[in-house]
């Protein structure tokens, strides 16, 4: 029984999104299951180097995940599906700090202050702390205290591996625009730091374990929640 289980959940993980969403979209919902799973870490890069702050980095992956999942029937297939969803989560993303600075700005007008921001924090919670290696903190802040345009392309196509077309695809960029910013990111956070750390580059960021497994509870409560609000409405 145990082996007919492994056999099942391998193949079923050797689908490719776009088979899992028609899938879903057919009623087997507890299969989304196998997208946030694929994409968690992703989307967790891809809101923290927006928003440099993990708290609200995983808010924006829930939101997305529940939106996504809302608009499945708007998933055309021109674009690969993850492309469609890291876009999600960095509109999302973007929304919030467009919001964060708006709200800044009425506090400053308020308060008559020097116009100084607010920087979220970036210090790293316990697990994050025991699960990368000194050379992945390292590269953690240098990427973190980028600004946000080269941020994200750096985390994108330096952390999370996306190639020049996908990362264009993802932020509505060119991809002459992507490499242009990707070079003076890696000018600005130091290119021989990139070059040491290699291929620690992959362990920096994670979004595995018991955090991958509180966020897939998270958005399946939340999908029931709506489920059960669209039942009582019918």
């Amino acid at each position: 029984m145990a082996t007919s289980a492994a056999f099942e959940k391998a193949k079923r993980e050797s689908w490719t999104d776009v088979e899992i969403v028609e899938r879903v979209k057919a009623g087997d919902t507890v299969l989304y299951e196998i997208i946030m799973r694929r994409y968690n870490q992703r989307l967790y890069r891809a809101a923290r180097a927006i928003l440099r702050d993990d708290g609200e980095a995983q808010d924006v992956m829930q939101d997305a995940y529940v939106r996504a999942y809302q608009h499945l029937d708007q998933f055309a297939g021109f674009a690969q599906f993850s492309t469609w969803l890291t876009r999600i989560a960095v509109n999302e993303a973007l929304s919030r700090v467009r919001l964060r600075n708006r709200n800044q700005q009425m506090q400053e007008a308020e308060d008559n202050g020097d116009g100084s921001m607010n920087i979220a924090g970036t210090a790293l919670d316990p697990e994050q702390r025991a699960s990368i290696a000194e050379l992945g903190h390292l590269l953690e802040e240098a990427v973190l205290d980028l600004p946000e345009q080269y941020r994200i392309v750096v985390m994108l196509r330096d952390i999370e591996g996306l190639s020049t077309a996908e990362t264009a695809a993802a932020l509505d960029l060119s991809e002459e625009n992507v490499k242009v910013r990707l070079h003076r990111g890696h000018s600005k956070a130091r290119s021989w730091l990139f070059e040491r750390v290699g291929a620690k580059a992959k362990d920096a960021f994670p979004f595995m374990g018991a955090r991958c497994d509180r966020m897939v509870d998270g958005v399946f409560a939340r999908l029931g929640e709506l489920d059960e609000k669209q039942s009582r409405i019918q």
